[in-house]
């Protein structure tokens, strides 16, 4: 039996369905037999809980969230209304994100790219992304109106000062939506800061992106960011040779352009820095690319009123509802959780570094342990069937697996025999087909394939790819 570490405070936020099911395997099977968990707060943001309570487990979660600083979160439901219905809920639930990016002062969401040695998903190299967490049409009021008009006045705090009319304009149409929302700018050089010490840690380029020729007041995203960046940021990042090919300066992507290097860009090894929409969009695109949403990063980085950073730690996926019905059925299912386990791993790395006194040794023993064994997992073929085809293991059975190996690197300090090196030469590709959703319609792609192959010899050679891919908009320029 493996003697248990004390880990640091952290808050624990758990969600519902293939999700929670799966975490509950992990936390029982990976970290109770290593961990004392017993400063961890744990917060119950099932639909059912959260109707009990009034929404007031929500916000004591918030409210520990910021105390703490420290927290990991499982995908939840925010129930539709035939859910509210089903469920037997009393009123319509929100969702949980906006009151904990407010309650918790947030400034960013990183949307990072997860890489397994050995093993190609996607980008050859990382992908980092910081979506501004405030702002935008996600806290916007809006009104179905008819003809009219329609004037937007600012009235400043200091009731002395006089009105500003932001805006005036008839509207003519019988229908029309008028929609008002601010972008706040005060914790853009926050958003910077974490953002330019990411990318040259990581050693990737760094790209700001906004669509600021057309929307004006974007603007001043782009030059909070440009000053930060000259203030404090470029000797090292021309030291570091990351500039060569933005010529030496910080480079601005117009989000239209974006879309397309995200495609094109394949090799991974940049950054993007955007407003809250624009990262929303941009990174479920970086998702497709790297495989699915299960290989990417979602954390919340905010701030408390003593500077201390909080940061909340959950998967970009999900709660996983087609797993959970089939589980419910009694079928064997096969649910990857490496984006809520790097989440969880995470998480306690930062508990870590903000308790003092804790024995940061011991949870970064564990964390990197836990990681290496789930990766070896994925290396020797014993993963889930996303990535291992149909000879993948069940959910439990990865589950099992990872545990035998990590409690075997805790307790000896070494791993079972590897089948794979993480550094062998030979990169493994798991095919997308092994996707559960990987789905396409055969007769398209044979009349797109068709279509290209204009000598019509059943073959595409190199100029009939280049007139594709130029034609998609995927060819390197």
């Amino acid at each position: 039996e493996l003697p248990r570490f004390a880990a640091p405070p952290l808050v624990y936020i758990s969600g519902e369905e293939m999700s929670r099911y799966t975490m509950q395997l992990i936390l029982e099977r990976w970290v109770e037999p290593a961990v004392d968990t017993s400063s961890w707060e744990f917060y119950d943001l099932s639909c059912t809980a959260r109707d009990e309570s009034g929404d007031a487990v929500l916000r004591d979660a918030v409210a520990a969230g910021k105390r703490i600083g420290a927290i990991f979160k499982e995908p939840t439901v925010t129930p539709t209304r035939e859910q509210v219905r089903s469920m037997g809920l009393l009123k319509p639930l929100g969702s949980p994100n906006g009151l904990m990016r407010k309650g918790w002062n947030g400034v960013t969401i990183s949307r990072d790219t997860i890489h397994i040695p050995g093993i190609e998903l996607g980008f050859k190299r990382p992908v980092l992304f910081e979506r501004h967490a405030v702002g935008g049409e996600y806290g916007a009021g809006w009104k179905k109106v008819g003809r009219g008009r329609v004037l937007t006045t600012f009235f400043p705090e200091n009731m002395e000062d006089k009105p500003v009319v932001v805006d005036g304009r008839e509207l003519k149409d019988g229908r029309s939506a008028v929609v008002v929302y601010d972008n706040p700018l005060d914790n853009v050089e926050d958003l910077a800061h974490i953002f330019f010490t990411r990318c040259l840690e990581q050693q990737v380029v760094p790209y700001v992106v906004t669509k600021k020729t057309v929307f004006k007041w974007q603007e001043g995203f782009w030059q909070i960011m440009h000053d930060v960046f000259e203030n404090h940021y470029k000797d090292a990042y021309l030291d570091s040779g990351l500039l060569k090919q933005t010529g030496g300066e910080l480079q601005h992507l117009i989000s239209d352009a974006a879309t397309m290097q995200i495609i094109r860009w394949t090799d991974g090894g940049f950054g993007m820095a955007c407003h809250n929409y624009d990262g929303d969009m941009l990174t479920d695109e970086v998702a497709q690319v790297h495989r699915s949403p299960g290989f990417i990063t979602s954390n919340l980085t905010g701030k408390r009123e003593d500077g201390v950073l909080i940061k909340e730690f959950e998967a970009s996926h999900g709660t996983v509802a087609d797993l959970w019905h089939a589980h419910l059925w009694g079928e064997e299912t096969s649910m990857n959780p490496l984006g809520m386990v790097v989440a969880l791993l995470g998480a306690m790395d930062h508990a870590a570094s903000l308790a003092p006194g804790a024995d940061a040794g011991q949870t970064a023993k564990f964390t990197e342990a836990c990681r290496e064994a789930v990766y070896q997992a994925f290396r020797d073929g014993r993963g889930t069937r996303d990535m291992a085809g149909p000879s993948g293991l069940t959910t439990e059975q990865f589950v099992d697996t990872v545990a035998e190996d990590l409690l075997e690197r805790l307790a000896t300090g070494k791993a079972k025999a590897p089948l794979k090196e993480a550094a062998d030469p030979q990169v493994l590709h798991p095919p997308r087909k092994f996707r559960r959703n990987h789905r396409y319609d055969e007769g398209k792609m044979r009349a797109l394939f068709k279509r290209f192959d204009v000598d019509d010899d059943n073959q595409i050679g190199f100029e009939e790819f280049v007139e594709m891919a130029l034609e998609m908009g995927i060819a390197p320029l």
